[in-house]
């Protein structure tokens, strides 16, 4: 398998920067797509100094960039952004993958739950994705569609909404947040877990895997067994708090404050499974790869160190 080439769009995400860490580190060439503007960036130099990776600089609205990006490879995963036109890039993507003959297309994609019915809103940061999956099969691309479920490392003690594991005056935590607080979650460490799983996708090939949905998450964990799972990892109380909605301390762009609010709506009022009725985690996940990293793992062995590179202090009390 080494010695091919991967093309990885937004190679700074931590989706994207784990399949490049994985694939560079077992032999793969590795062609990844870097905004200019993240020129200085740490994960930028990070990738640059990898073996068998080559960073190819410039937005993906250049249609001439796009053109150029596939050419000579084999393998591509794409994650799109909310950033620009998302479908107009995801259709832009998969038309030139097609054109290069690209043998397997991994695109991470995220359900519309509107089609299900039931009243269940779209979430404005998820449907586009549904909107270029369903494109990608059209065009006929040999492609395989991940979900993944919610990021570990989306968990902060900074005051952003939704995951803010917020430090108490007596050292315990409190996660604030309108998910119900008897319904599973899926989770994954996406730095640590999609570039494996990511790998032994390509390796299975599209024959196994070709227009297959896959729920990329490991656990499947309430919000109390979250916090457990915290408490346990880095000895402290940590609680959970059912809210109404979600409580938006610091100023955010407009687009994700409504993403914010259908997420309330989705999963507070409706308590609507997170992938969609169709998809269920974690049993396809742990067959592509068994070395994941769980939460409780995550809160005792890299949530203290993230925290310190954010400048908090919490952990010296």
């Amino acid at each position: 398998m080494p010695n091919r080439t991967i093309v990885v769009v937004n190679g700074t995400g931590r989706q994207a920067a784990s399949v490049v860490r994985y694939a560079s580190s077992v032999g793969y060439n590795v062609r990844a797509q870097v905004r200019t503007e993240e020129e200085n960036g740490l994960v930028v130099k990070e990738l640059a100094g990898l073996p068998n990776v080559s960073l190819i600089r410039g937005a993906l609205e250049d249609p001439v960039l796009v053109s150029r990006l596939f050419i000579g490879a084999e393998l591509a995963f794409i994650n799109t952004t909310f950033w620009g036109d998302e479908v107009a890039v995801g259709r832009s993507l998969a038309n030139a993958a097609k054109k290069a003959g690209i043998k397997h297309y991994i695109y991470s994609s995220m359900p519309d739950h509107s089609i299900y019915g039931h009243g269940w809103p779209a979430l404005p940061l998820w449907a586009p994705k549904y909107t270029v999956e369903n494109y990608i099969r059209q065009l006929g691309l040999p492609a395989t569609f991940v979900y993944t479920g919610i990021y570990n490392n989306n968990f902060t003690s900074l005051p952003y909404p939704l995951f803010c594991m917020d430090p108490q005056a007596d050292g315990s935590f409190e996660w604030r947040a309108p998910f119900h607080a008897d319904t599973p979650l899926p989770f994954l460490d996406a730095e640590h877990d999609v570039g494996p799983a990511v790998l032994q996708l390509f390796m299975d090939g599209p024959w196994r895997w070709n227009g297959h949905r896959i729920a990329l998450a490991f656990e499947l964990l309430t919000p109390p067994a979250v916090c457990a799972a915290f408490s346990r990892g880095l000895g402290r109380p940590v609680r959970y708090v059912q809210t109404r909605d979600v409580e938006v301390k610091v100023s955010i762009p407009t687009g994700y404050r409504q993403q914010l609010e259908g997420i309330a709506l989705l999963f507070g009022h409706y308590n609507a499974p997170y992938f969609g009725p169709e998809l269920q985690a974690p049993g396809e996940a742990v067959q592509l790869w068994q070395g994941y990293r769980g939460m409780e793992e995550y809160a005792r062995e890299v949530f203290p160190v993230e925290e310190r590179l954010n400048g908090r202090t919490w952990m010296d009390r």
